[in-house]
C-alpha cells in the first residue's frame, strides 16, 4: 500500500464529512462572544481541536462497536468500514480513539483552568454520549434517541460551552441561536439513518427513521430544515439576531436539493452523496452565521 493510500485509509476513519459537526457549534459559540466584541484565540483553538478530536473519537467508537457487532460488511456504503474494507486492526481503532479523547481531556484542562472548572463536568457528560453513542449494552445508535442526543450535546451544549469560554456567561438569547444547529446536526444522523435503515434493521438497530417508516422519516427530514429556517427568521424578526443572519438563507437551495434526493431515492449509494450535502450545508450554514456575526459587529447594520 502506497503512503497516500495509507494516508486516505486514515482519513476516511475520521469521516471528516462529519467532522462539520464539531466544527460549526464552536464557530457559532465563537461568533455569539464576537458579537458582543470578547474573543480569546488561544481557548478558541483548545475548544475547536478538543471539540474536532472527541467527533472524531465517537466516529471510531462507532467504526469498531459496529465491527463487533457485525453491522459493518464489505457491501456497506459510505466511508465507514475501513476495518472490513481496509484491514485496518479494531485494536488499533479503540486505541486511536481513547487517545483522542486522552489529548481532548489534557485540552480540557487547560480550558478550565483558564476559565472555569464547571466546564469539565458538562465535558465529562458530552464525553459519556460520544462513548455511549456506539459503546455500552444498549449504544444510543440503536435506539430512537441517537438523534436527539446528538443534536443537544452537539448543538446547544457546544455552542453554548464555547460562548462561555469565551465571555464567561451563558445567555437565553445564545440559546435561542444554538438551537437551529442542533436541528441541523439531528438531520445529519436522521439523514444517515435513513440511508441506512435497511442494513441498520438487519443488524438490530431500533433507530426513529425505522420505527416512523420511510414516509414519515422524510417528512420529518423536510420538517426539520424548514423548522431551522423559521426559527432564524423569527429571532431576526424579534430582534435577537440582525439582519445579516439572513445571508444563511443562501443555503435553502442545498437544502432543496437534499430533501429532494431523499424523496427520489430509496438505495443507499444513490442517497450518499445526498448525506454528503447534509454536512455542507450545515458547514455553509454556519460559516454564513458566523459571517453575520461579523458583519454586525463591524459594519453596525441592525
Amino acid at each position: 500500500m502506497t503512503l497516500r493510500s495509507q494516508f486516505s485509509v486514515w482519513w476516511r476513519l475520521l469521516r471528516p464529512f462529519t467532522l462539520t459537526a464539531s466544527l460549526v457549534p464552536v464557530l457559532i459559540g465563537t461568533g455569539l462572544a464576537v458579537s458582543e466584541n470578547q474573543f480569546r484565540p488561544s481557548l478558541f483553538i483548545c475548544f475547536l481541536l478538543a471539540s474536532i478530536l472527541i467527533q472524531s473519537a465517537t466516529n471510531m467508537f462507532n467504526e469498531y462497536y459496529d465491527y463487533r457487532r457485525g453491522l459493518d460488511d464489505h457491501n456497506m456504503v459510505g466511508i465507514a468500514g475501513t476495518i472490513v474494507r481496509d484491514g485496518v486492526h479494531p485494536k488499533v481503532v479503540l486505541r486511536l480513539a481513547w487517545l483522542f479523547v486522552a489529548l481532548a481531556v489534557l485540552l480540557g484542562v487547560y480550558i478550565c483552568a483558564a476559565t472555569s472548572w464547571w466546564v469539565a463536568v458538562v465535558g465529562i457528560l458530552c464525553l459519556c454520549v460520544a462513548y455511549c453513542y456506539s459503546g455500552g449494552p444498549v449504544p444510543l445508535a440503536y435506539t430512537p434517541f441517537g438523534e436527539l442526543a446528538a443534536a443537544v450535546a452537539m448543538g446547544p451544549v457546544i455552542v453554548l460551552l464555547a460562548y462561555y469560554v469565551e465571555t464567561g456567561k451563558i445567555t437565553g438569547d445564545a440559546f435561542i441561536t444554538s438551537i437551529p444547529i442542533g436541528l441541523l446536526i439531528g438531520a445529519l444522523l436522521l439523514g444517515n439513518n435513513i440511508r441506512d435503515m435497511e442494513q441498520d434493521r438487519a443488524g438490530g438497530r431500533r433507530t426513529l427513521v425505522i420505527l416512523l417508516g420511510r414516509d414519515a422519516g422524510r417528512i420529518l427530514f423536510a420538517t426539520v430544515f424548514a423548522i431551522t429556517y423559521l426559527i432564524v427568521l423569527v429571532l431576526v424578526i424579534l430582534g435577537v439576531l440582525t439582519a445579516w443572519e439572513l445571508l444563511v438563507l443562501l443555503t435553502v437551495p442545498t437544502a432543496a436539493y437534499v430533501v429532494k434526493q431523499y424523496y427520489r431515492y430509496t438505495e443507499p449509494k444513490q442517497l450518499h452523496p445526498a448525506m454528503k450535502g447534509i454536512s455542507v450545508l450545515l458547514l455553509r450554514f454556519g460559516a454564513l452565521m458566523f459571517v453575520g456575526f461579523l458583519c454586525s459587529t463591524f459594519l453596525s447594520f441592525r
